[in-house]
């Protein structure tokens, strides 16, 4: 690959990365409720999740997925149903005081778990890179799902950094509403909504 080429690539995946959207307001809000340690996990499972629908990409699994009217909506209702989950989890959870990095018994692992599995089952999130990769493989390219493979990741890593340091900022932020329980439980509901609105959204979508 031609290094215009690969940087012209880096320079789309950053815009497209920092562009507002569900995937960074999801790290925003969980920096505000819960510390900037579950914030990074938790952006870290969700690039996991992206690496995953890289290897779909590439091995046609998510164009098999695109094309079945029914692989495609099992994978959003499940998404979907996911997403209320985690809405109806975060009202539920005991909350801890300022200085704990994430809260209630929801530790990082189970953080970085929710952001895998809410992003690998968001099917729109392997339409998007079912259309995106193949934009940056030139004609020619002996091995095109390789590049695809190594594009994705590297979408990857700095989406890592992005999220991480938008996690970072906004843990930050998140420490003062912890000091307070009322501005934490207003926060909490405001996450469920968010978390029900995505869910909504993605029930709804169509391919």
């Amino acid at each position: 690959m031609e290094p215009a080429a690969f940087l012209g690539f880096l320079g789309v995946s950053i815009l497209l990365t920092i562009a507002p959207g569900p995937d960074n307001l999801f790290v925003i809000t969980q920096g505000l409720t819960r510390g900037k340690k579950a914030a990074i996990v938790t952006a870290m499972g969700m690039c996991c999740g992206n690496s995953v629908h890289t290897l779909a990409a590439a091995l046609g699994i998510s164009a098999v997925v695109y094309a079945s009217a029914f692989a495609f909506a099992l994978v959003k209702y499940a998404g979907a149903a996911y997403l209320l989950y985690m809405a109806v989890s975060t009202l539920t959870e005991k909350r801890v005081g300022a200085g704990k990095a994430a809260s209630g018994e929801t530790g990082a692992f189970e953080m970085f778990r929710r952001g895998f599995i809410m992003n690998v089952l968001n099917p729109k999130v392997a339409v998007f890179f079912l259309a995106f990769l193949p934009q940056f493989v030139q004609k020619g390219d002996p091995h095109p799902a390789l590049t695809m493979i190594f594009l994705g990741f590297v979408f990857a890593a700095q989406a890592v950094v992005i999220f991480g340091l938008i996690g970072f900022f906004s843990g930050t932020i998140g420490g003062y509403v912890l000091e307070s329980p009322r501005l934490s439980r207003i926060f909490s509901w405001m996450t469920a909504g968010i978390l029900g609105a995505f869910a909504i959204r993605l029930a709804l979508s169509t391919r």
